[in-house]
Protein backbone atom coordinates (compact mmCIF):
# COMPACT_ATOMS: atom_id res chain seq x y z
CA UNK A 1 0.00 0.00 0.00
CA UNK A 2 1.03 4.01 -0.28
CA UNK A 3 0.02 6.59 1.13
CA UNK A 4 -0.66 9.90 -1.99
CA UNK A 5 2.09 11.91 -2.68
CA UNK A 6 1.39 15.59 -2.42
CA UNK A 7 0.62 16.84 -5.22
CA UNK A 8 2.02 20.83 -4.76
CA UNK A 9 5.08 18.85 -3.75
CA UNK A 10 6.87 18.83 -6.86
CA UNK A 11 10.49 18.53 -7.95
CA UNK A 12 12.36 20.87 -9.76
CA UNK A 13 9.76 23.92 -8.02
CA UNK A 14 12.68 26.14 -7.32
CA UNK A 15 14.11 26.69 -10.78
CA UNK A 16 12.34 29.60 -13.22
CA UNK A 17 10.02 28.63 -15.57
CA UNK A 18 11.63 29.15 -18.40
CA UNK A 19 14.68 26.73 -17.67
CA UNK A 20 12.30 23.74 -15.61
CA UNK A 21 12.28 20.53 -17.35
CA UNK A 22 9.39 19.88 -19.08
CA UNK A 23 8.13 16.69 -17.01
CA UNK A 24 8.50 18.59 -13.77
CA UNK A 25 6.84 21.65 -15.31
CA UNK A 26 4.14 19.31 -16.03
CA UNK A 27 3.85 18.12 -12.59
CA UNK A 28 3.94 21.34 -11.00
CA UNK A 29 0.36 21.93 -13.03
CA UNK A 30 -0.91 19.10 -11.66
CA UNK A 31 -0.20 16.48 -14.37
CA UNK A 32 0.64 13.11 -12.95
CA UNK A 33 1.15 10.92 -15.47
CA UNK A 34 4.00 11.46 -17.28
CA UNK A 35 4.77 8.87 -19.41
CA UNK A 36 5.33 9.08 -23.71
CA UNK A 37 2.02 6.62 -23.73
CA UNK A 38 0.50 7.12 -20.94
CA UNK A 39 -1.62 4.72 -18.57
CA UNK A 40 -1.92 2.68 -21.06
CA UNK A 41 1.13 2.02 -22.56
CA UNK A 42 2.11 1.76 -18.58
CA UNK A 43 -0.39 -1.10 -17.88
CA UNK A 44 0.36 -3.12 -21.32
CA UNK A 45 4.21 -2.82 -20.16
CA UNK A 46 4.02 -3.92 -16.64
CA UNK A 47 0.99 -7.07 -17.80
CA UNK A 48 3.70 -8.29 -19.96
CA UNK A 49 6.50 -7.56 -17.34
CA UNK A 50 3.96 -10.25 -14.98
CA UNK A 51 5.24 -8.83 -12.00
CA UNK A 52 4.09 -11.59 -8.67
CA UNK A 53 4.65 -11.78 -5.09
CA UNK A 54 7.88 -13.53 -5.62
CA UNK A 55 9.54 -10.90 -7.57
CA UNK A 56 12.15 -7.94 -6.25
CA UNK A 57 11.45 -5.43 -8.35
CA UNK A 58 13.55 -2.34 -9.58
CA UNK A 59 12.34 1.06 -10.75
CA UNK A 60 14.43 3.57 -12.60
CA UNK A 61 13.68 7.48 -12.11
CA UNK A 62 10.21 6.74 -10.61
CA UNK A 63 9.57 10.11 -10.97
CA UNK A 64 5.82 10.57 -8.89
CA UNK A 65 5.64 7.72 -7.73
CA UNK A 66 2.66 6.86 -10.37
CA UNK A 67 3.69 3.57 -11.59
CA UNK A 68 4.97 3.01 -8.33
CA UNK A 69 1.68 2.33 -6.86
CA UNK A 70 0.62 0.10 -10.00
CA UNK A 71 3.36 -2.32 -9.15
CA UNK A 72 2.82 -1.91 -5.09
CA UNK A 73 -0.91 -3.17 -5.66
CA UNK A 74 0.61 -6.74 -7.60
CA UNK A 75 2.25 -7.03 -3.69
CA UNK A 76 6.06 -7.86 -5.50
CA UNK A 77 8.21 -9.49 -2.22
CA UNK A 78 10.39 -6.13 -2.49
CA UNK A 79 10.58 -3.12 -4.54
CA UNK A 80 12.95 -0.51 -5.06
CA UNK A 81 13.38 2.81 -6.53
CA UNK A 82 16.32 4.10 -7.80
CA UNK A 83 16.23 8.38 -8.42
CA UNK A 84 19.50 10.67 -8.57
CA UNK A 85 17.06 13.26 -7.81
CA UNK A 86 16.83 13.84 -4.64
CA UNK A 87 13.79 15.66 -4.36
CA UNK A 88 11.94 12.88 -6.50
CA UNK A 89 13.53 10.55 -4.21
CA UNK A 90 12.20 11.72 -1.24
CA UNK A 91 8.65 12.40 -2.83
CA UNK A 92 8.37 8.74 -3.62
CA UNK A 93 9.89 7.43 -0.31
CA UNK A 94 7.46 9.38 1.80
CA UNK A 95 4.57 7.42 -0.14
CA UNK A 96 5.59 3.56 0.88
CA UNK A 97 4.09 1.77 3.18
CA UNK A 98 5.36 -1.98 4.50
CA UNK A 99 8.79 -4.16 4.71
CA UNK A 100 11.15 -4.32 2.26
CA UNK A 101 9.81 -1.11 0.38
CA UNK A 102 12.62 1.68 -0.46
CA UNK A 103 14.04 4.28 -2.41
CA UNK A 104 17.71 5.17 -2.97
CA UNK A 105 19.45 8.16 -3.92
CA UNK A 106 21.90 7.20 -6.99
CA UNK A 107 22.47 6.92 -10.91
CA UNK A 108 20.48 4.69 -12.98
CA UNK A 109 24.10 3.67 -14.14
CA UNK A 110 25.40 2.91 -10.72
CA UNK A 111 22.94 2.14 -8.68
CA UNK A 112 24.98 0.57 -5.85
CA UNK A 113 23.06 -2.27 -5.67
CA UNK A 114 23.97 -6.08 -5.60
CA UNK A 115 24.58 -7.91 -8.11
CA UNK A 116 21.66 -10.41 -9.60
CA UNK A 117 19.83 -9.00 -6.85
CA UNK A 118 16.56 -7.93 -9.20
CA UNK A 119 13.87 -9.97 -11.13
CA UNK A 120 12.08 -7.58 -12.57
CA UNK A 121 13.71 -3.72 -13.41
CA UNK A 122 12.14 -1.21 -15.64
CA UNK A 123 12.24 2.25 -16.36
CA UNK A 124 10.06 4.79 -18.41
CA UNK A 125 10.59 8.06 -19.58
CA UNK A 126 13.83 8.17 -18.32
CA UNK A 127 16.86 6.47 -21.15
CA UNK A 128 15.23 9.15 -23.86
CA UNK A 129 17.33 11.57 -21.60
CA UNK A 130 20.18 10.47 -21.99
CA UNK A 131 23.64 10.34 -24.55
CA UNK A 132 24.28 7.51 -26.38
CA UNK A 133 27.24 6.81 -23.75
CA UNK A 134 24.67 6.79 -20.61
CA UNK A 135 22.24 4.64 -22.19
CA UNK A 136 24.52 1.98 -22.51
CA UNK A 137 25.52 2.18 -18.89
CA UNK A 138 22.67 2.24 -17.62
CA UNK A 139 21.36 -0.83 -19.71
CA UNK A 140 24.62 -2.45 -18.91
CA UNK A 141 23.90 -1.77 -14.86
CA UNK A 142 20.35 -3.24 -15.46
CA UNK A 143 21.95 -6.57 -16.71
CA UNK A 144 24.57 -6.27 -13.91
CA UNK A 145 21.51 -6.05 -10.90
CA UNK A 146 19.01 -9.01 -12.75
CA UNK A 147 19.41 -13.32 -12.92
CA UNK A 148 19.58 -14.85 -16.08
CA UNK A 149 15.89 -15.88 -16.81
CA UNK A 150 14.69 -12.28 -15.59
CA UNK A 151 13.33 -9.47 -17.06
CA UNK A 152 13.57 -5.91 -18.10
CA UNK A 153 10.81 -3.13 -19.11
CA UNK A 154 11.82 -0.10 -21.03
CA UNK A 155 8.85 2.90 -22.05
CA UNK A 156 10.31 5.32 -23.71
CA UNK A 157 9.95 7.73 -26.91
CA UNK A 158 11.07 6.32 -30.48
CA UNK A 159 11.53 7.93 -33.64
CA UNK A 160 9.65 6.36 -36.52
CA UNK A 161 9.90 4.74 -39.33
CA UNK A 162 13.38 2.62 -38.38
CA UNK A 163 14.91 4.14 -41.21
CA UNK A 164 14.25 8.06 -40.70
CA UNK A 165 17.27 9.94 -42.01
CA UNK A 166 19.82 11.45 -39.79
CA UNK A 167 18.78 15.15 -41.08
CA UNK A 168 15.36 14.28 -39.74
CA UNK A 169 16.64 13.10 -36.25
CA UNK A 170 18.63 15.76 -35.68
CA UNK A 171 16.10 18.49 -36.02
CA UNK A 172 13.48 16.79 -34.31
CA UNK A 173 15.92 16.40 -31.71
CA UNK A 174 16.70 19.97 -31.60
CA UNK A 175 13.01 20.91 -31.52
CA UNK A 176 12.29 18.92 -28.92
CA UNK A 177 14.81 19.69 -26.60
CA UNK A 178 14.20 23.65 -27.05
CA UNK A 179 10.94 22.85 -26.02
CA UNK A 180 11.57 20.47 -23.10
CA UNK A 181 14.01 22.25 -21.47
CA UNK A 182 16.18 18.67 -21.24
CA UNK A 183 18.33 16.67 -24.07
CA UNK A 184 15.64 14.55 -25.61
CA UNK A 185 17.28 12.12 -27.62
CA UNK A 186 15.21 9.32 -28.93
CA UNK A 187 16.20 6.28 -29.96
CA UNK A 188 14.23 4.34 -33.68
CA UNK A 189 12.49 1.19 -31.76
CA UNK A 190 15.22 -1.26 -33.93
CA UNK A 191 17.67 1.08 -32.22
CA UNK A 192 16.25 0.46 -28.32
CA UNK A 193 15.77 -3.19 -29.57
CA UNK A 194 19.55 -3.44 -30.39
CA UNK A 195 20.69 -1.31 -27.39
CA UNK A 196 19.22 -4.06 -25.55
CA UNK A 197 20.67 -6.83 -27.26
CA UNK A 198 24.08 -5.68 -27.37
CA UNK A 199 23.85 -6.12 -23.19
CA UNK A 200 22.89 -9.69 -23.49
CA UNK A 201 18.80 -9.27 -23.27
CA UNK A 202 16.57 -10.77 -25.59
CA UNK A 203 13.47 -8.41 -26.45
CA UNK A 204 10.06 -10.11 -26.43
CA UNK A 205 7.69 -8.20 -26.22
CA UNK A 206 7.00 -4.97 -28.47
CA UNK A 207 4.35 -2.08 -27.64
CA UNK A 208 3.94 1.06 -29.16
CA UNK A 209 1.17 3.92 -29.10
CA UNK A 210 1.25 7.73 -30.47
CA UNK A 211 2.64 9.98 -28.80
CA UNK A 212 -0.05 12.34 -27.79
CA UNK A 213 0.75 13.22 -23.86
CA UNK A 214 -1.11 17.05 -24.18
CA UNK A 215 -3.67 16.08 -26.56
CA UNK A 216 -7.28 16.64 -25.01
CA UNK A 217 -7.93 12.80 -25.34
CA UNK A 218 -5.10 11.66 -23.72
CA UNK A 219 -5.32 13.91 -20.86
CA UNK A 220 -8.90 12.73 -20.34
CA UNK A 221 -7.24 9.00 -20.45
CA UNK A 222 -4.40 9.77 -18.22
CA UNK A 223 -5.99 12.33 -15.63
CA UNK A 224 -9.75 11.75 -15.61
CA UNK A 225 -11.88 14.83 -16.09
CA UNK A 226 -11.36 16.26 -12.59
CA UNK A 227 -7.30 15.86 -12.75
CA UNK A 228 -7.47 17.18 -16.88
CA UNK A 229 -9.91 20.17 -15.79
CA UNK A 230 -7.53 21.00 -12.59
CA UNK A 231 -4.28 20.85 -14.84
CA UNK A 232 -5.97 23.01 -17.82
CA UNK A 233 -6.94 25.64 -15.09
CA UNK A 234 -3.76 25.69 -13.62
CA UNK A 235 -2.48 26.47 -17.50
CA UNK A 236 -4.97 28.98 -17.69
CA UNK A 237 -3.91 30.84 -14.75
CA UNK A 238 0.23 30.81 -15.58
CA UNK A 239 0.88 32.73 -18.59
CA UNK A 240 4.52 31.44 -18.36
CA UNK A 241 3.84 28.10 -18.16
CA UNK A 242 1.36 28.38 -20.61
CA UNK A 243 3.79 29.36 -22.95
CA UNK A 244 5.85 26.49 -22.53
CA UNK A 245 3.15 23.82 -22.47
CA UNK A 246 2.37 25.64 -25.62
CA UNK A 247 5.60 25.45 -27.10
CA UNK A 248 6.51 21.90 -26.07
CA UNK A 249 2.32 20.83 -27.61
CA UNK A 250 3.40 22.12 -30.78
CA UNK A 251 6.82 20.19 -31.09
CA UNK A 252 4.57 17.19 -30.21
CA UNK A 253 1.97 17.83 -33.01
CA UNK A 254 4.60 18.78 -35.69
CA UNK A 255 6.47 15.97 -35.51
CA UNK A 256 4.15 13.52 -34.88
CA UNK A 257 4.49 11.55 -38.10
CA UNK A 258 7.65 10.50 -36.42
CA UNK A 259 7.55 9.73 -33.10
CA UNK A 260 5.68 7.72 -30.91
CA UNK A 261 6.05 6.07 -27.40
CA UNK A 262 7.58 2.72 -26.96
CA UNK A 263 7.38 -0.37 -24.65
CA UNK A 264 9.55 -3.16 -24.68
CA UNK A 265 10.28 -6.08 -22.38
CA UNK A 266 13.45 -8.06 -22.68
CA UNK A 267 14.46 -11.53 -20.59
CA UNK A 268 18.42 -11.71 -19.72
CA UNK A 269 20.36 -14.25 -21.37
CA UNK A 270 22.60 -16.52 -19.38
Amino acid sequence: MTRAADPQATPGSAVPVDRMPGHWLLASLGKRVLRPGGRELTAQLLDALAIGPADHVVELAPGLGSTTRLVLERTPASYVGVDRDPDAAGLVAAGLDGPNRSVVHASAAATGLDDACADVAFGEAYLTMQPASQKARIVAELARITRPGTRIGLHEVAFTPDDIGPEAVAAITADLTGSIKVNVTPLTTAGWVELLEGAGFEVTHRLTAPLRLLEPRRLLADEGLPGTLRFVSRVARRPAARRRVLAMRKAMGANRHHLQACGLVAVRGD
